[in-house]
Parts: structure tokens; C-alpha cells; sequence
């Protein structure tokens, strides 16, 4: 099965912003591709990189791993409640909080690149289960409108804006 990006009615807000950064026109294939990018990535770099910040007030790149993981299990579960057809309107989070409170700077980055893995692979299985009429299926997170499609091509473009800021914020010099 193939998953076709989203249509404009299918994200708002916020959403827009990631799903905008989606290359590809087929989701699953863009989800393993993104995962094995960021692997990647992460495995060429030691470990005062992957500890370093660019503003004091600003994360590490372990830290920045850690909120990809918990925002696509975050938007994985949206999807999961929209497919199912629940309608209920679903809060935002704190990222920040999320962030601080991860204790992903103090892990070892093969546990993170490990649990990135899962999280993505679950991810993945998730969508592939997912029929067209689940695809289309909308609901309500942090006060807009999505798809569940919408929420998929979300989670590929928030990891791909983060990979984009490591290579511009991070990897500079």
C-alpha cells in the first residue's frame, strides 16, 4: 500500500509547517528512509557533538533525538485515536517539559538511536495498517484539524525540520 501525501484540507496550523518539508510521495517509504538518514547522521558523530549546544538555553543533540522520539509516539497515538474514529478534541504538550524531563542527554546514544528504531518501527506498522477510509479519518489535536494521513507525513516532516537543524544549528564549522 501506498500513502499519498495529504491534501491542503487535511492540515492546519502548526502541522503545515512539517508535513511542508516532506519530499517524497510515499510515506512508508519516506519513514524508513528518513530513519536510516538519521542513523546515520548520528552514528559519524562523537560524543562532544552529540553533547554540544549552540545557545545555553538550547538542547543537545541527544536531547533533540529524545523529542523526536517523544513527539512522533505523541502524534503515532493521535493518529491511532483519529483512525479509530474517537472525536475527541486531544491536548497539546509541554515540549519543553517533555524536553527537559526526558533525561535523554544523560543516555547513551546507541539507546537513543535504539528506541528511535522502535518508536519508527511501530510507527510504520501502525500506518501500513491503516486502510484509505482510517487515512481520512479527522480529528482535533492541539487546537486544529488533521488527518491521520496529515499526522503521518507530520511525523516525517518533524524529524526531517529537526535533521535540518542539526546540519544548519549544530554541524556548522
Amino acid at each position: 500500500m501506498q500513502i499519498q501525501p495529504p491534501l491542503p484540507e487535511e492540515n492546519f496550523g502548526h502541522f503545515s509547517n512539517y508535513i511542508n518539508k516532506v519530499n517524497t510521495l510515499e510515506l512508508l517509504k519516506g519513514l524508513n528512509n528518513n530513519q536510516e538518514v538519521l542513523t546515520q547522521k548520528i552514528l559519524a558523530l562523537d560524543e562532544a557533538t552529540l553533547n554540544f549546544k549552540y545557545q545555553p538555553d538550547k538542547w543537545t543533540i541527544k536531547e533533540v533525538i529524545g523529542h523526536v522520539i517523544d513527539t512522533e509516539r505523541i502524534f503515532a497515538y493521535r493518529a491511532l485515536r483519529f483512525a479509530r474514529k474517537d472525536k475527541t478534541p486531544l491536548a497539546g504538550y509541554d515540549e519543553v517539559l517533555y524536553g527537559d524531563t526526558s533525561n535523554a542527554g544523560q543516555r547513551e546514544i546507541q539507546d537513543l538511536l535504539e528506541e528511535f528504531t522502535a518508536v519508527r518501527k511501530a510507527t510504520v506498522t501502525l500506518f501500513k495498517s491503516f486502510n484509505e477510509e482510517m487515512l481520512n479519518e479527522k480529528g482535533i489535536a492541539s487546537n486544529f484539524t488533521i488527518s491521520v494521513r496529515g499526522l503521518g507525513y507530520a511525523i516525517l516532516g518533524h524529524c526531517t525540520h529537526h535533521l535540518q537543524i542539526i546540519d544548519e544549528r549544530y554541524l556548522v564549522g
